[in-house]
């Protein structure tokens, strides 16, 4: 092990904050650290815009199902995916025409998701904590006029980026044998893991929620997969210009 592993070991989420500020070099050595993710063909395509403005939080917090933590951590990073930028590099050879594609919807949006992940291990390595925000997904029209993105630029997550004022624990993940694979894909570990990680994960949460709340894995799933959410995306995305073909 060394102290870049450990690090990631000991990731949590963070929900709260302490007021301090986040300094210009701090958010600047966060977002270069970024930059340095793998990105597919050197196209880098996504942006990042940080809020720090309450007004502007606040806005985002009610539009991401009011949580509270984004109105709360001293920025907010809304991370997006961006082929917009494409055209102004294209534009001194020819104009071009970005193609109507899955595969480059898919580049962006990876983009900006290793982008992110870098973010949250420099960030960490600050002392400082965060949070993923898929919740910007629930109104992405909204999202997307207020911080003024434009076409064929779409908010894939927001994360709260701060210092953090709690000590949550950390949340158990699935066994490693029923994700890691040896040269074939094979479920011969599946029935085993899955519940003993059901067993592991029904302990975490019965801490987290006082011993009032009995759930786990294949059940928290379950409901997860019946009900069908942000059924809005896929128009979304195709009238701000990124056609799914």
């Amino acid at each position: 092990m060394n102290h870049i592993i450990n690090q990631l070991l000991q990731h949590r989420s963070i929900r709260k904050y302490k007021p301090d500020t986040i300094t210009e070099d701090q958010l600047k050595a966060i977002i270069g650290a970024a930059q340095k993710a793998p990105t597919s063909s050197n196209m880098q395509a996504y942006s990042v815009v940080a809020v720090t403005d309450p007004d502007m939080k606040r806005q985002i917090a009610h539009l991401a199902a009011d949580q509270q933590y984004i109105d709360e951590c001293p920025v907010f990073l809304l991370w997006c995916a961006d082929l917009h930028r494409l055209q102004y590099a294209c534009a001194p050879v020819e104009e071009v025409t970005i193609p109507a594609s899955t595969e480059i919807f898919i580049i962006a949006t990876v983009d900006a998701a290793l982008a992110a992940q870098n973010a949250v291990i420099a960030a960490e390595s600050l002392g400082l904590g965060t949070v993923f925000i898929g919740g910007i997904r629930n109104h992405p029209q909204e999202i997307s006029d207020l911080i003024g993105l434009p076409e064929l630029v779409y908010p894939v997550f927001g994360m709260c980026l701060g210092y953090p004022d709690q000590e949550p624990t950390q949340r158990p993940r699935l066994p490693l044998a029923t994700v890691l694979h040896r040269e074939r894909y094979s479920t011969e570990t599946y029935t085993e893991g899955i519940e003993q990680y059901n067993q592991e994960l029904s302990q975490w949460m019965l801490t987290r929620a006082g011993g009032t709340r009995e759930s786990n894995w294949s059940k928290e799933m379950t409901g997860r997969l019946r009900s069908r959410q942000r059924t809005h995306m896929r128009s979304f995305l195709e009238n701000r210009g990124f056609k799914l073909e």
